[in-house]
């Protein structure tokens, strides 16, 4: 039996080619070198194509304001008329929250909004933007970037100019960017606040309001205003994902940064592959060269890669791959070892499918005790003391209310039960959110109050129609209340809020309760999965069907000891309620 170790003597010994694998690693070098530079240079054109749109939406509204203060210093205005001209340009301008003319003492003199002005003339920490001056950027009320604009009048109608400048489009164009799958663009602004994120798992950083010179980011230090730096930068750094690759570019005429972050693996993906194929092209010229040390070689490597192939169908689930075993060398005996552990991991697999099943239906089973033991019980002592007490009529009163609430409470269970392996159809109708949700939360009152619990409505103003079953839906909104006055301990607080969102109606059932731990929240719509000490665990489950089959999405945000809230989101709808369902 030829042993391993004489067939890396037998190739070692053919190879005499040294000075071609200096070359070849030289060339590598070389090679890996070029490529990474190439990617670097990629991200930063990149970075500075975003910096150039961004800057170029910000400038252009700025001008949007300054025209629209040409037009207001013309002589002869009315009140009225200057009235009507900012409402007309908040309507035309989308990216326009609120428009105000203010005088010198910041007396609003007329404004696009219905209630009093909510902007005022940016202070000393302003910044000037192509004759105007920018407030720092903060977030509204639905957690959406927006800055202050201001642009001084002069002439014949003194005062300035304010107007409220929403950056969500910014937002969006940021969420856009993409290099590679995980590549991801964020904005800072001169102060080092995070202004945008692309990364979904990294947006709460915004809202946290992150100060990205405060933690001492590189690229950000790189390129502050102070240093006079250059407009781009790159570095390699270490951040929460691991070793990544970061280029930024500066914005002139806002002083802001826009970051480029791309994991490092994946960013020097193509120059390693390039590397790893030239030094397979060198390789196989040496094999060429030795001639018979190729032939030894490649009957060498074959049994590995083989083990190679089994391996990774092993990784991807594929159990019944075995690898051909044609030698009894050390390389044969690793392949039948192979074979032997694919076959104990089938057996294994099995093993783990059986108790998985056991493990089901002991909660199934255990569920079902404590569901249906109380009201099966009840419904015997009943069925006992009414053969004694049958003359009884407050009794068999008594004891026709129980059987029908226990019955009842039975026909629930098994419904939930039928619903998860097969959802009942669902009809749509046009309905008022508000209103089922008032009433709901009307009916639930003297439950919350028994438990000392508040339980307050948050409602958008006027009806908030979407298409639905209401009686669906209601079971979805009782068992979330249900859900949240259960988690919520006395003197707390349930609150349930409806807002719109573009075209979505948006529904939160939000408690100060106990909160769910991280690691549950992915699974917590599964079937027969609770955080409960008992029950079946249905109800999420049942919920997320009836949304869904509804086109709408539920989720869940929660932290321990804060509280959770449960969101429901649906689309709206133009059409409203018949007379006869609306009087249902």
């Amino acid at each position: 039996m030829k042993k391993i170790s004489t067939r890396l003597a037998l190739l070692m010994a053919a190879a005499a080619v040294v000075p071609l694998l200096g070359y070849g690693a030289v060339s590598i070098v070389s090679l890996r070198t070029g490529a990474q530079q190439a990617v670097i240079l990629g991200n930063q054109n990149v970075a500075l194509q975003v910096a150039e749109q961004i800057e170029l939406y910000v400038t252009g509204s700025v001008r949007i304001l300054r025209a629209l203060a040409a037009e207001l210093q013309q002589t002869g205005l009315e009140r009225w008329q200057q009235d009507r001209i900012l409402k007309n340009y908040v309507l035309e301008f989308a990216e326009f929250r609120e428009l105000t003319l203010l005088d010198d003492n910041g007396n609003a003199i007329v404004s696009s909004r219905l209630g009093a002005p909510t902007v005022s003339v940016p202070g000393s920490e302003a910044v000037g933007v192509d004759g105007a001056l920018m407030s720092q950027f903060a977030l509204d009320n639905d957690l959406l970037p927006t800055a202050v604009f201001a642009v001084r009048l002069a002439g014949d109608v003194e005062g300035w100019l304010v107007g409220r400048l929403n950056l969500e489009a910014m937002w969006r164009m940021v969420d856009r960017i993409r290099v590679g799958e995980q590549g991801y663009a964020l904005v800072v602004t001169n102060d080092g606040q995070l202004l945008a994120h692309g990364d979904p798992d990294e947006k709460s950083r915004v809202a946290r309001g992150d100060n990205l010179r405060e933690q001492g980011h590189p690229l950000v230090l790189q390129l502050t205003p102070e240093a006079n730096a250059e407009p781009t930068a790159a570095a390699q750094y270490e951040d929460q994902r691991g070793d990544v690759l970061g280029v930024a570019a500066r914005l002139p005429a806002l002083g802001w940064t826009v970051l480029v972050e791309q994991p490092l693996t994946e960013a020097f993906a193509i120059p390693i592959r390039m590397q790893w194929q030239l030094a397979f092209a060198i390789t196989v010229a040496l094999l060429a060269m030795l001639g018979a040390g190729y032939v030894w070689g490649s009957r060498f490597i074959e049994p590995i890669l083989k083990l190679t192939r089994g391996t990774r169908a092993l990784a991807e689930g594929r159990l019944d791959e075995r690898v051909a075993v044609e030698s009894a060398d050390e390389i044969g005996q690793l392949g039948v070892a192979f074979n032997n552990m694919a076959d104990r991991l089938v057996e294994l697999q099995e093993d783990v499918k059986k108790k998985e099943r056991q493990a089901i239906f002991g909660r199934i089973a255990v569920g079902l005790v404590h569901d249906l033991q109380t009201p099966i019980q009840n419904v015997g002592n009943s069925c006992k003391l009414i053969v004694k007490m049958f003359d009884d009529l407050e009794y068999r009163d008594v004891f026709k209310r129980t059987v029908e609430r226990d019955l009842a409470q039975l026909k629930r269970v098994l419904d939930d039960l039928r619903n998860v392996a097969k959802p009942a159809p669902l009809e749509k109708f046009p309905l008022d959110v508000n209103k089922a949700l008032a009433e709901l939360v009307e009916s639930m009152q003297a439950t919350a109050e028994s438990a000392g619990l508040e339980i307050e409505t948050e409602l958008v103003f006027g009806p908030l129609y979407i298409e639905g079953d209401l009686f669906a839906l209601n079971r979805v909104y009782r068992n979330l209340l249900m859900n949240a006055m259960q988690a919520t301990p006395p003197r707390g607080r349930v609150v349930v809020r409806t807002f719109r969102q573009a075209e979505r109606a948006v529904i939160e059932v939000a408690d100060t309760g106990c909160g769910i731990p991280g690691e549950r929240l992915g699974a917590i719509f599964d079937d027969f999965v609770t955080t409960k000490r008992r029950g079946l665990g249905l109800g999420l489950a049942i919920s997320k069907k009836i949304v869904e089959q509804l086109g709408g999405t539920i989720a869940v945000a929660s932290e321990v000891g804060l509280g959770s809230t449960f969101t429901l989101t649906f689309a709206t709808t133009r059409a409203r309620p018949s007379s006869r369902l609306a009087a249902v």
